[in-house]
């Protein structure tokens, strides 16, 4: 069994050297997964100079851990956008994952991107734990409101795999997300533009505009924040800590199996449980290969991760009995009050893109799009859809409410009511656990040889107390979901620095 995405078992993206001097460039694009390396591919394609920089390595994130379905198809249901915003607002959602598609083809077939692109079709399935009929009669609903508007939905009594009701959708895709992305990271150095890895940016300034990453200014026009969880950059501390505060942080979980070759029609399916579980069929020549995504839960909020694992793949040998499981991963998704995405200047020339929930892949692509128009002062038909700084209304608005509840109960859990710790000789090695010192708590670590490393187990975003994730070997934050090594180091935000380390 292999503890990481099945798409790095296949690729060895090139490396990139560190920042190593000062710089002037146009664009510095932060963050160097799917909306990133987009961005840049974007911008030097038409002629500007652009720095692309990550903290660690070029799709080294949630980009490689997407199961990358390329899909018009929301998480939320096309009639409840209609009822949250009208017909053209919610034709307009769909309508920008059908543009990113189709960015997406142009690209791989004007390059030299081989990326196992192809294009299939998608299903909506019928869960099998509500009741047929009322399921059939919403899916039948779905598939009309879809051909009002313009889309192809067919509704099926029987749908391949599952045989229970479902929507199809024609044209949608699938591809390998680092080899695609990898594709275009490499079109970027040259010509002034570069690429550099481990370059932490740790100061966003405004006048005169510049980055300063691994201790270099980079001065430029324009920023680009793709960051997954957008940086502090130009917006103040309470404008930061609001937008956050609309941002929701799910872990999901993935595993993937071999089947005989024919096994499946190659196609792309999600249900409609909640949460939903997701399932792509690849074609391998003398093989079939099946990837499972399912199990959210909000970030350090689930104490026995392994056990999503387990039902992963149960659920896939019920459905695909002659599946043998050998990879597994997890990754992380950002939802927001209204299910729609955040992507939009949040400062005076600079661009953020956040909250594509399982859309990641096309609306990272999408927001790239935006950013060159928003870089050129462009009227984008998707700007104050997505805008930022839109507020939550009517169901949203209760979504946000609900959703942050978590920050005072689990700041008033563990501070006031404590954690539960054990000791440092209880810490096996490959683990980590929240222990007592003395009268301290610590988050102690130790790695496979023995050696221990002890953290503060307070997140330095607002000050939770980070929880072990057993499955993944991180340390995660309850309350706003920031993940950071076994060490302490940040692996995705809001948190900015790492756990402050401590002696043994």
């Amino acid at each position: 069994m292999q503890d990481h995405p099945y798409w790095l078992q296949s690729v060895r993206p090139a490396s990139y050297p560190s920042i190593d001097q000062d710089l002037t460039v146009d664009v510095v694009v932060i963050g160097g997964g799917i909306t990133g390396a987009t961005a840049a591919y974007l911008f030097k394609r038409e002629g500007y100079k652009v720095c692309l920089v990550d903290r660690a390595t070029m799709g080294g994130c949630d980009s490689s851990r997407t199961t990358a379905h390329l899909s018009m198809v929301t998480d939320v249901r096309l009639k409840e956008l209609v009822s949250r915003w009208g017909v053209d607002r919610a034709a307009a959602v769909w309508q920008g994952g059908q543009a990113a598609i189709g960015l997406i083809e142009r690209i791989i077939r004007s390059g030299t991107i081989s990326c196992e692109f192809k294009t299939v079709p998608a299903y909506l399935v019928a869960s099998s734990a509500s009741d047929p009929e009322a399921e059939r009669a919403d899916l039948l609903e779905e598939s009309q409101v879809a051909r009002d508007l313009g889309f192809s939905a067919e509704m099926m009594e029987q749908t391949p795999i599952f045989g229970r009701p479902g929507v199809k959708f024609v044209d949608q895709a699938k591809f390998h997300p680092v080899k695609y992305l990898t594709g275009l990271v490499e079109t970027i150095p040259g010509e002034g533009s570069l690429v550099a890895e481990h370059s932490e940016v740790t100061e966003i300034c405004s006048d005169p505009m510049a980055v300063v990453a691994a201790g270099h200014r980079i001065r430029c026009q324009y920023i680009v924040i793709a960051t997954h969880t957008p940086l502090t950059g130009q917006t103040n501390l309470l404008s930061s800590t609001l937008f956050q505060s609309k941002l929701f942080l799910y872990n999901s979980y993935a595993v993937g199996a071999r089947l005989p070759a024919g096994t499946a029609c190659e196609a792309c399916f999600w249900d409609t449980e909640t949460p939903y579980h997701y399932l792509r069929i690849d074609r391998k020549g003398d093989f079939d290969y099946a990837i499972l995504g399912g199990g959210d839960h909000k970030t350090g909020q689930l104490e026995h991760t392994e056990t999503v694992y387990h039902e992963l793949n149960e659920l896939l040998q019920h459905w695909l009995p002659s599946a043998k499981v050998d990879h597994r991963w997890s990754g992380q998704v950002i939802e927001t009050p209204d299910g729609l995405p955040y992507i939009g200047e949040s400062a005076p020339r600079q661009f953020i893109a956040t909250g594509f929930g399982g859309n990641g892949m096309t609306f990272g692509t999408l927001a790239a799009m935006m950013a060159v128009d928003a870089f050129h002062g462009y009227t984008n038909p998707w700007k104050d859809l997505f805008a930022p700084s839109r507020k939550a209304s009517g169901e949203g608005l209760w979504h946000y409410l609900r959703e942050n509840a978590d920050y005072p109960y689990y700041l008033m859990r563990d501070w006031v009511a404590g954690t539960k710790c054990g000791s440092l000789q209880q810490v096996e090695p490959g683990r980590g656990m929240i222990v007592n010192v003395g009268k301290a708590r610590v988050a102690a670590y130790r790695d496979p040889s023995g050696a221990l490393t002890l953290c503060s187990p307070v997140c330095p975003h607002l000050k939770c107390l980070v929880a072990w994730n057993e499955a993944e070997r991180t340390w995660d934050c309850p309350c706003h979901g920031s993940r950071f090594s076994p060490t302490g180091d940040v692996i995705s935000g809001p948190a900015e620095k790492p756990l402050e380390r401590l002696k043994g």
